[in-house]
């Protein structure tokens, strides 16, 4: 078959394929162009999923005629001032978005620039435009998509339901609402309920207001403020508290210069950041903000722009990582007591008692089942302390002796009530720590919390001096291919930190000489595999680091303080001064909250004083 040049309705479908891949893609366009054009009020209305109509309303600064003409060709674009592609300030800019849009769907534009004397509307069917008209239109522009891929009816077979196609372009518009929160946004359609998003004000408190109204108001309860600067890059926004956790990374959002991107880099950086606070099944929720100089970030490496390739990604990492430690260290005793109110829900009783209805009258109280049946037929005695509270009728409520001292001193040291931890009062069931504060209670598990601070010192006697190595008699010989062998010889002096040494030997083979002693007799091979399937997706040596810090919380875990064990006053008082002291002191290693606190409040308001 001989080479020929394809027709231009053909070339537009092909792109289309590129990035309009469902309704989602439509709307996720249609939207940054609306971003772009300076809009401060942004209306999206779907019905079909997106499939039957798409409508997209702004008050920005509309197109002139002559622009109009222009925006359906393809590679027709305002956004880039000259040829540098390395200079992308707006969300837009390949000029494709409109063309494949009304290739494979019926589109309609109608716009308003301020200085023209009226709006003007243009609509492209299947590829072909019609000439523009007069319209009515007070501003800005109203895009409407319909009947999508009517013109490629193939394409309908891959779409999901009405309602997963709208879920998906919920969470598009959910992700570009947090990226600007100075827009406001509203969505209706026949899905779900319309909602509207009302512009914030500038700065982070507006940030966490926006942040707040999309992910919900148990993030704005649990976020933690965080940032990080180095180099002309910052990187700012909230994370969660590791009380608040998901099962998946689906609650982990990165934006690039005001651009939401999806980017392993994002995932592999959290990860590092809360491995000492989650488990590994869980996942937190973080909102984080990357703003550095366009000339450092690519943004044209995928047609629909959902990924970037930083120029210095280890240096982005690293700031990541820097600013989650640092806000989750600055706020390490939130714990999941006292972030949410969950403690206070979990005293409250959840059964409603089962009483009798009073009748509305003619009630006689002598009827009462709590009336005395002994007197019956004559008055009421006169109140005896001693008679009324007779030994013989308590003698149904002994339960035993107390399993601790419930108060070994009568009046707390002042001192020690002030602190944030107060003062222990008591030790109940030989493993919870009473302490008294001056505004509440606090109840310590006393093994998850000496956990975390044998954890946190094994940890700085590592950072100090160093992982403990042990040299082979033998050197270890692991074959692999060339390529993974060149990414670990690479990360040689990185893995020596952690006591792992090795060398190339020869093409396809690595020799370990030493290994950390921490990890005791380890399968050599099994661990370097493991590093280089680590590296080559994550590019970080993270499964080393987790396994050492694995087998020190493990030495934590069985060198702390055990369950069972009756602690002394003072001993009690001192561990809750170590815990003051110590770093990430709130959850234990294996994420659990090693205490929890009720404020005095919230208990009057459990006994209905308040």
């Amino acid at each position: 078959m001989p080479v020929r040049q394809l027709p231009e309705m053909i070339v537009n479908r092909i792109a289309a394929g590129e990035v309009v891949e469902r309704p989602a893609s439509v709307v996720k366009e249609l939207v940054e162009n609306a971003i772009d054009a300076g809009s401060s009020r942004i209306d999206i209305f779907t019905d079909g999923g997106g499939r039957r109509k798409i409508a997209i309303t702004d008050d920005g600064g509309g197109m002139t005629h002559a622009d109009l003409t222009l925006a359906v060709d393809r590679h027709a674009t305002s956004k880039l001032d000259d040829e540098d592609l390395l200079a992308i300030r707006t969300l837009g800019f390949r000029g494709e978005a409109l063309p494949s849009i009304g290739a494979v769907a019926r589109l309609g534009i109608t716009t308003r620039h301020a200085g023209e004397p009226h709006a003007w509307s243009m609509s492209v069917e299947g590829g072909v435009k019609a000439p523009i008209v007069p319209a009515a239109l007070t501003k800005g522009t109203r895009v409407e998509v319909s009947d999508l891929f009517y013109a490629t009816p193939a394409r309908l077979k891959f779409l999901k339901t009405d309602r997963t196609e709208a879920e998906a372009i919920r969470e598009v518009i959910r992700r570009l609402a947090m990226a600007r929160p100075d827009i406001a946004f509203s969505m209706a359609g026949e899905e779900r309920a319309p909602v509207t998003w009302a512009a914030a004000l500038p700065g982070p408190a507006g940030q966490l207001t926006r942040l707040g109204d999309i992910l919900g108001a148990e993030f704005r309860l649990s976020a933690i403020e965080v940032r990080s600067e180095r180099e002309g890059v910052v990187v700012e926004g909230f994370a969660a508290a590791p009380s608040l956790t998901r099962a998946n990374a689906l609650g982990q959002y990165l934006f690039v210069n005001g651009r939401p991107v999806r980017d392993k880099l994002i995932i592999g950086a959290v990860r590092a950041a809360y491995s000492d606070y989650l488990p590994r099944d869980r996942h937190p929720v973080v909102a984080l903000f990357v703003t550095l100089d366009p000339q450092e970030v690519d943004a044209n490496v995928h047609p629909a722009k959902t990924e970037v390739r930083f120029r210095n990604a280890g240096l982005v990492r690293g700031l990541i990582v820097h600013a989650l430690k640092e806000g989750l260290a600055r706020e390490g005793r939130r714990t999941a007591a006292n972030s949410d109110g969950a403690v206070l829900a979990s005293f409250r009783p959840n059964f409603a008692p089962n009483f009798p209805p009073r009748p509305a009258t003619n009630w006689d109280w002598r009827a009462s089942p709590s009336y005395p049946a002994n007197y019956a037929t004559g008055p009421m005695p006169s109140f005896d302390g001693s008679a009324a509270l007779a030994e013989p009728g308590q003698a149904a409520f002994d339960v035993g002796g107390p399993s601790a001292d419930v108060r070994f001193e009568v009046a707390p040291d002042p001192d020690l009530i002030d602190r944030p931890l107060g003062a222990a009062r008591a030790q109940i069931h030989e493993n919870y720590i009473v302490a008294q504060t001056r505004d509440g209670m606090i109840v310590v598990d006393q093994h998850a919390a000496h956990e975390r601070i044998v954890y946190e010192k094994l940890k700085a006697s590592i950072a100090r001096n160093g992982v403990q190595r042990q040299l082979l008699l033998i050197p270890e010989i692991v074959e692999m291919d060339e390529s993974t062998v060149e990414k670990l010889v690479d990360r040689a002096e990185e893995l020596a930190s952690f006591g792992l040494a090795i060398d190339s030997f020869g093409p396809g083979a690595i020799a370990v000489r030493e290994t950390p002693s921490l990890l005791g007799k380890t399968n050599a091979g099994a661990l370097l595999r493991d590093l280089a399937e680590h590296m080559a997706e994550w590019d970080e040596a993270l499964p080393l680091e987790r396994r050492l810090m694995h087998v020190a919380a493990t030495m934590a875990c069985h060198g702390s303080v055990r369950s069972g064990r009756r602690l002394r006053p003072e001993e009690m008082n001192a561990l809750l001064r170590e815990m003051e002291d110590t770093p990430n002191s709130g959850q234990c290693n294996h994420g659990r909250p090693t205490y929890v606190e009720l404020k005095l409040a919230d208990i009057e308001k459990l006994f209905g004083r308040r």
